[in-house]
């Protein structure tokens, strides 16, 4: 299960390029938090805070606890972190997109799939693990959010593979998507063909009837 972090949230009024500008210079991060029952709040959140919390995800979207301060009044929001936006070279936090969620509204959300052990085709006949799909999207309540799908490859075999439909999910969780999508696999060792030759193939000699000798006398 997803654990739902706390963050420190307050409305904000200003928009617009210069408002940001000043916004992101305090220390702060533009954000927004929407949902099906939920207008759309412009807020912002601590630059440092969200980025600790980034730091310790495992996933892109992952339930954090909304508390927004709206001048004396508080209230809570259980969200989904959405979207988040990076400066291109910086790599600083830009915008945050909160997805407000209720604890009964089933939500759809990519997690991670990690891979523990090591294979015996890996380990002994020379194969490759190959994951095809290195997130996959569920569907469950917010109390069921699995942080990440871990599997498990220690007997897997050259030649085997894992499908979506195969996946071992926690209790209230199903997978979304084409249950035949292959997850991983564990694939041969490219073997090279020792029967072909490496030379180019020879070309058989033409032989030319030779023409006769030009004779110098001739004028």
């Amino acid at each position: 299960m997803s654990k739902q972090i706390k963050i420190a949230a307050q409305t904000r009024s200003g928009v617009g390029r210069t408002s940001v500008k000043k916004l992101r210079a305090a220390g702060h991060v533009p954000a927004v938090i929407y949902g099906s029952t939920q207008p759309s709040t412009n807020i912002q959140v601590g630059a440092r805070e969200m980025r600790e919390v980034l730091k310790h995800a495992t996933g892109e979207h992952f339930l954090v606890e909304l508390e927004i301060a709206d001048g004396a009044s508080v209230s809570h929001k259980l969200a989904l972190v959405q979207e988040v936006q990076h400066h291109a070279v910086r790599s600083t936090i830009l915008h945050v997109d909160f997805h407000a969620v209720a604890a009964d509204e089933k939500l759809h959300a990519e997690i991670p799939v990690e891979t523990t052990g090591e294979s015996i085709g890996v380990k002994n006949f020379g194969g490759r693990l190959e994951v095809l799909l290195h997130k996959v999207e569920v569907e469950c309540l917010p109390k069921d959010l699995p942080e990440v799908i871990r599997l498990d490859v220690t007997a897997m075999k050259v030649g085997e593979a894992v499908h979506l439909r195969d996946l071992q999910l926690p209790e209230g969780v199903s997978f979304r998507g084409d249950g035949d999508l292959t997850v991983l696999r564990i694939a041969g060792e490219v073997v090279a063909d020792l029967t072909a030759s490496s030379e180019a193939p020879t070309q058989p000699e033409v032989i030319r009837e030779k023409k006769p000798a030009a004779d110098a006398d001739k004028k």
